[in-house]
């Protein structure tokens, strides 16, 4: 059974490529599916109501004790002095795993980013962010974050579209070059896996103070000092409470946030919303835009046709 507990310092190895795919773990480049135009990953990830689950995605990726830790050994200046363009900025690399033109060099960046990320925790135990176990903690809150924006904001997938949607992500994964070894084998074994790292999360530093933001700077300078100064408080509160009322239960328990029924009823309202308005955005304007200008990109290069991605009645 897998546990956010981070080995102990003497399982960590000196050298980060221990972490990397084994020749035995390689697969035939004409086995490996094809995250085209054509997959469901392509068609959701970038999704612009994926901004809505970034606040909640942070604080699960953070309950993990390592991951908390390695954020404040390694980034906690950038993330206490500008929380908001620390988050935000770590969304292209990750959308480039997907979309970007040469995928597989984005997610060789995106691992030798972290090959100097380690530490030890209050614990004694030592951390790597290349540790498989670490690793894909992380990518499976973007992966759980996908099913849980379409169920709240978008089109619920279907069982079959879920397990479409893990086995696409196993692929994902691979583009980092890490050891597939806790990267369970089917989406059964996915939800389990996420119930038992749910078992084991817990508060810390990071998620304290995640939750207490008030007033933050600009994320990015494009956007007007008087603007941002206007809605800087409310992005922060109504983000928090976004993050409330869409955390899984045990999440929110450990957290010791509390939620209201009157809180469940303006969150569902304000999903209503959100689905009646996405519906009115023209299909290529409902993505970030990075991931527009590599959908383009794609487009131009190899003409397809996109699939819609509302393509069950909206519930």
């Amino acid at each position: 059974m897998l546990t956010a507990q981070a080995p102990a310092s003497a399982d960590i190895p000196s050298d980060p490529t221990h972490f990397n795919v084994s020749d035995e773990e390689k697969t035939n480049v004409a086995d490996v599916r094809r995250l085209g135009p054509d997959s469901l990953i392509w068609d959701r990830l970038g999704d612009l109501r994926g901004l809505l689950t970034v606040f909640r995605i942070g604080l699960l990726q953070n309950m993990h004790p390592a991951v908390s830790r390695a954020l404040e050994d390694h980034s906690g200046e950038v993330f206490l002095k500008n929380p908001w363009n620390r988050l935000l900025r770590s969304l292209p690399p990750i959308m480039g795993v997907i979309y970007a033109p040469d995928p597989g060099a984005i997610g060789r960046k995106v691992h030798d980013y972290h090959v100097d990320i380690k530490g030890t925790l209050q614990s004694g135990q030592a951390y790597h962010a290349l540790s498989p176990d670490l690793f894909f903690w992380t990518h499976a809150t973007f992966v759980e974050g996908v099913i849980a924006m379409s169920e709240r904001f978008g089109t619920p997938l279907t069982e079959c579209e879920q397990v479409l949607l893990y086995d696409e992500s196993i692929e994902w994964y691979r583009r980092y070059g890490l050891s597939m070894r806790p990267v369970p084998p089917d989406y059964a074994s996915f939800k389990r896996y996420w119930a038992d790292m749910l078992d084991t999360l817990q508060p810390t530093l990071i998620t304290d103070h995640a939750l207490k933001l008030r007033r933050t700077p600009r994320p990015f300078d494009s956007i007007p000092k008087p603007v941002w100064w206007l809605i800087d408080p409310f992005v922060n509160r109504f983000s928090q409470w976004l993050a409330r009322g869409t955390l899984p239960l045990q999440a929110r328990s450990k957290l010791g946030l509390d939620w209201s029924a009157l809180d469940e009823r303006l969150l569902r309202m304000f999903c209503a919303l959100v689905r009646v308005t996405f519906r009115m955005i023209p299909k290529e304007r409902r993505y970030l835009p990075m991931v527009r200008a590599w959908r383009a990109q794609r487009a131009a290069a190899t003409p397809w046709s996109p699939r819609e991605p509302e393509h069950h009645a909206a519930q």
